[in-house]
């Protein structure tokens, strides 16, 4: 399929390039970080042989989020996105931006996401988890009281956020101690975010903020096999849920949430969450440059779906959550 649009592609700067350090063996460290640092050059013929349109591009990880002092974390946002902004300048039909946000300053972050919206045309904001304040000991999750002007100020941009996975920090990490195989993409990640999207829906969030849309990487981080059970567990009780949240999870889940294929290039995985939410809530991506685009390209091109689904999984569907065409 040509024409194809990705939103989960990621980028670095010489501040933030030493974080995704580690992710892969050593031996593929030049090649992983040659792939962060380029945008204009490999990055743009590799769309073009894989049938990529367009990349929403955005800050590796965890970046901006792992600087516990807010007035340096807002100033590597600043000049990430500026950087950024100057890259989707020299290639605007191929490259569009997600802003970094300095979440460690709630305020300062919906700023920055005014100035990327309203000044630099960025269609969004990607964040990577929680973010760590003070003496960075601590996890700091948006569903808590002091993040909710930030989310009006999101809703009132009217543009999607993407909560994306981060590793838990190491003194809430002892599930993985001895296996360390387990970080990073192959479970801490999915199980990390997904945590912390059923926090966003069962705080009562989307019940005062009902048309902001978020975006999970992963096919979902795992969520879509699990809704079912979140909502309907010991169904014999009749006790109502004990959270703040006015409906059931899975109805914000359908209403609030859109997930991307970056990462998890499987037909099966892909059909269960078409399923649960639905194929226009469902966007193509590759996860480049740690994982390859000719591999997410080739699987979903062939993919075991209609071609009115692949139509808007691999472009329309972006097209109109991010206002493109």
């Amino acid at each position: 399929m040509h024409g194809k649009i990705a939103l989960e592609e990621h980028f670095a700067i010489p501040e933030t390039i030493m974080d995704s350090a580690g992710f892969l063996a050593d031996v593929s460290w030049t090649e992983l970080r040659a792939r962060l640092l380029d945008i204009q050059e490999r990055r743009i013929r590799e769309m073009d042989e894989t049938g990529i349109e367009m990349t929403i591009l955005s800050l590796n990880a965890p970046a901006v989020q792992a600087i516990p002092d807010p007035a340096k974390a807002l100033e590597i946002a600043r000049i990430a996105n500026d950087y950024l902004g100057e890259q989707v300048a020299k290639s605007p039909t191929r490259f569009r931006a997600f802003a970094a946000l300095p979440l460690q300053d709630p305020d300062a972050a919906a700023r920055e996401l005014t100035r990327c919206v309203k000044d630099m045309g960025f269609l969004g904001g990607l964040v990577n988890g929680f973010s760590q304040v003070g003496d960075g000991k601590k996890a700091i999750y948006y569903d808590l009281p002091q993040f909710r002007p930030f989310w009006a100020t999101v809703e009132d941009l009217d543009v999607p956020f993407y909560l994306h996975p981060r590793n838990p920090l190491p003194q809430d990490s002892a599930i993985y101690e001895g296996h360390g195989w387990l970080m990073g993409p192959t479970w801490a990640f999915g199980q990390e975010t997904a945590v912390h999207a059923l926090r966003l829906m069962g705080s009562g969030l989307f019940d005062v903020h009902p048309k902001l849309q978020i975006i999970l990487g992963h096919m979902g981080e795992g969520l879509p096999y699990s809704m079912w059970r979140i909502d309907n567990r010991n169904g014999w009780v009749k006790a109502p849920p004990n959270y703040p949240a006015k409906k059931p999870i899975a109805d914000y889940f359908h209403a609030n949430f859109h997930l991307t294929t970056s990462g998890n290039f499987r037909t099966q995985t892909l059909i269960d969450a078409m399923l649960e939410i639905g194929a226009d809530r469902i966007l193509f991506s590759a996860d480049w440059p740690f994982e390859n685009m000719d591999h997410a390209a080739t699987w979903f091109d062939a993919a075991s779906i209609s071609e009115a689904d692949r139509l808007k999984i691999g472009r329309t569907n972006a097209q109109k959550l991010f206002k493109l065409a």
